[in-house]
């Protein structure tokens, strides 16, 4: 490392601009990794929070929600098998709330489960909803946050019924738009799609079971359903696949840009050095130290200028937008630093030249 750490003082320019560069990169992919997971959040947080690792829909409803309809009696045939370890029914429908005494309207997606069971959203304030009472709901958090409160009215403009908000949650959204929970029975009662498949249904049944026990549950099932994971549920949700996949494939390309734009630095910079190399070797220094140095350098400069990208990604979520979906965990910030860090690495295409150097024809050079 003293090779490497002399070099970095004495070209301190050259060197900057490079960490520059490095930085920038490192910072786009941190903010864009951030901005599709909160879009991924913003889109799915109420099917990715549940406690529920499968689900049982109707056959022809593609592994859409909003398309499956199937009888609540068969909720007890699967709650029946040995290898389900629980099982609650979901109904789910988009509709349009009505602020009563307003003139706002606000599109949210109902979410209707029994208020005790395993599907019941975490309540951090106010009270849950009762399961025998009509017209209370729980909704997400962040139409408190656009000026609704407990105890107010809500209309569904295409049933006309009236609901009270008597609890908030939080993390609760699918499609882009705030989840309300209600019980079962209310869900039941504004869904028109309902009309012709009889009262008694619902959306889904959500099932906790273990992977291994999948294929036992998948022939055991009842007719006219079938049995999905999570995450087919949420690839299913409109524009998700989408979405995530345009930001991943931006991430990659990062990845592609930040391996080449580093790979002919390097190179370039590696050329330029021949004839100190040839002197080195002259003097006694063999490839494997030399290498050493050079891989040390990268190192220390890609350590330094991801930590500096991870701080300034910080700094920038302070000013972001309230309403601005991003989330960026730590897991999150930990795979794509190690990725970054085995990008920069890989980049030392170079160091085959430095093991063709020759002492005496660089120190011909030189002389």
């Amino acid at each position: 490392m003293f090779l490497a750490i002399r070099e970095l003082k004495h070209s301190k320019l050259r060197y900057l601009l490079i960490g520059l560069i490095m930085v920038l990169v490192a910072l786009l992919v941190f903010i864009i990794s951030g901005l599709a997971n909160g879009l991924s959040s913003d889109n799915a947080s109420s099917i990715q929070n549940m406690k529920a690792d499968y689900f049982v829909m109707e056959s022809d409803s593609k592994s859409k929600l909003n398309r499956s309809i199937i009888s609540m009696g068969k909720l007890d045939e699967i709650r029946a098998s040995s290898d389900v370890k629980a099982a609650e029914g979901l109904g789910q429908m988009m509709i349009t709330l009505n602020k009563i005494g307003s003139s706002e309207k606000t599109d949210a997606t109902i979410f209707a489960t029994d208020a005790s069971g395993i599907l019941a959203p975490k309540v951090i304030e106010g009270t849950s909803y009762d399961n025998k009472k009509q017209g209370e709901v729980v909704a997400d958090r962040s139409l408190k946050e656009v000026g609704y409160k407990l105890g107010d009215s809500l209309k569904d403009d295409l049933s006309g019924k009236v609901f009270t908000i008597v609890g908030f949650t939080e993390k609760q959204s699918y499609s882009h738009t705030p989840a309300v929970y209600m019980n079962v029975k209310g869900w039941q009662e504004i869904n028109p799609g309902l009309k012709n498949q009889g009262k008694d249904s619902i959306s889904a049944i959500a099932v906790q079971m273990d992977s291994k026990a999948e294929e036992n549950v998948r022939e055991s099932l009842p007719e006219g359903v079938t049995l999905i994971s999570k995450e087919e549920s949420l690839q299913s949700i409109p524009g998700f696949k989408e979405e995530q996949g345009t930001l991943t494939m931006m991430i990659a390309f990062l990845f592609v840009i930040a391996a080449f734009v580093l790979a002919v630095f390097f190179y370039v910079i590696t050329l330029q050095k021949t004839n100190q190399f040839g002197v080195l070797k002259a003097l006694g220094a063999n490839t494997g130290y030399l290498a050493k140095s050079i891989v040390g350098q990268v190192m220390l400069l890609a350590v330094t200028c991801i930590a500096i990208s991870v701080a300034l990604t910080y700094v920038v979520t302070l000013i972001m937008p309230e309403g601005m979906p991003f989330v960026l965990s730590t897991d999150l910030v930990i795979k794509y630093s190690v990725l970054l860090l085995v990008v920069s690495v890989g980049s030392l295409l170079s160091l085959y030249r430095v093991a063709k150097i020759d002492a005496i024809e660089a120190i011909g050079r030189v002389s």
